[in-house]
């Protein structure tokens, strides 16, 4: 089950959601975005979240200062809240993509890797953030940046972003703290920062990579993905386990391994949430088994939040 370490309970979930791994069977990384985004968006307009999703998508609120030839009267007259209208070209968000493209996240026990699940969750937040009209970007990385594509909103960004989306990695090793110190080097402009990767690094100096990211007032949002077999460890016979970025061959013996490696497990997802706490970071824990609409309302909930306390 997925956890989070700063969302409240969830009280109108959309009516159903799609199972993961038959939407791994589609082929199409810009279908199963779909997918997952209309039937979001679905359940949303059943739900009392209706009204959160029309702010979100067609306009603004009125905010001092605002160009009063834009306001909109007729949704004033319905509403009686005043409302800016938005343009093709105006973007409320900024948004940088951090996808995890080592070989660690080659792993999977469902038929599909946390790669795939990542990839997926992160082309559903581009295609869901190019419906909203804001800016969206991407750098993959693996031991090294393996692609950066500046946040912009214009016709073929969202082609650009899928088809890099959809290459093969190029690295082994993880360098995620080398990628998030390139990421707040390369985006100056002041926005936001959704990471995706299993964490399985070296925890010392992720504090201050993640600290590049919040500097400036940059939001940062972390989604960490693991395999259901990862967190349960649930292997019935001993076996040679290979380290997928170093080539290391281990035998392990599942039976005396597991209460050791679950507590060790444990303390690495506690000193991540930590870290995440306390650079006031939104960090949402998946399984591969979990639907991606739930990553998704986490997302919703966390930007509703933010927007919620700047208005106040």
């Amino acid at each position: 089950m997925p956890s989070s370490s700063s969302s409240a309970p969830r009280p109108y979930p959309p009516p159903s959601y799609i199972d993961s791994q038959s939407l791994m069977q589609i082929k199409s990384l810009e279908l199963r975005a779909k997918s997952v985004v209309e039937g979001l968006m679905n359940g949303i307009h059943r739900s009392p979240y209706h009204g959160f999703s029309v702010e979100f998508t067609e306009y603004r609120q009125y905010s001092s200062g605002d160009d009063l030839r834009y306001l909109d009267w007729r949704l004033y007259a319905r509403s009686d809240r005043y409302y800016i209208k938005r343009f093709e070209d105006e973007t409320n968000l900024r948004c940088h993509l951090i996808v995890d493209n080592s070989r660690s996240m080659t792993y999977g026990s469902l038929g599909y890797s946390k790669e795939d699940y990542a990839k997926t969750l992160a082309a559903t937040l581009a295609y869901f953030l190019t419906q909203q009209r804001d800016a969206v970007g991407l750098l993959r990385f693996s031991d090294k940046v393996d692609e950066f594509i500046p946040a912009r909103f214009r016709v073929g960004q969202l082609r650009r972003l899928l088809t890099s989306l959809e290459s093969a990695p190029e690295g082994t090793s993880s360098g995620i703290n080398a990628a998030l110190e390139e990421a707040a080097e390369r985006v100056r402009k002041r926005g936001l920062f959704v990471v995706m990767s299993d964490f399985l690094t070296n925890v010392d100096i992720l504090q201050s990579r993640l600290g590049y990211l919040r500097a400036g007032g940059n939001e940062v949002v972390v989604f960490q993905v693991l395999d259901p077999a990862e967190m349960s460890f649930d292997f019935d016979q001993p076996a040679v386990f290979l380290d997928a970025e170093t080539g290391q061959e281990l035998f392990v013996d599942p039976e005396q391994a597991r209460s050791q490696y679950q507590r060790r497990l444990q303390e690495h997802l506690d000193q991540v949430s930590a870290i995440c706490d306390g650079l006031g970071i939104y960090v949402s824990r998946l399984t591969t088994d979990s639907p991606l609409e739930v990553a998704m309302l986490d997302f919703l909930e966390t930007r509703l939040r933010v927007t919620q306390t700047r208005r106040q």
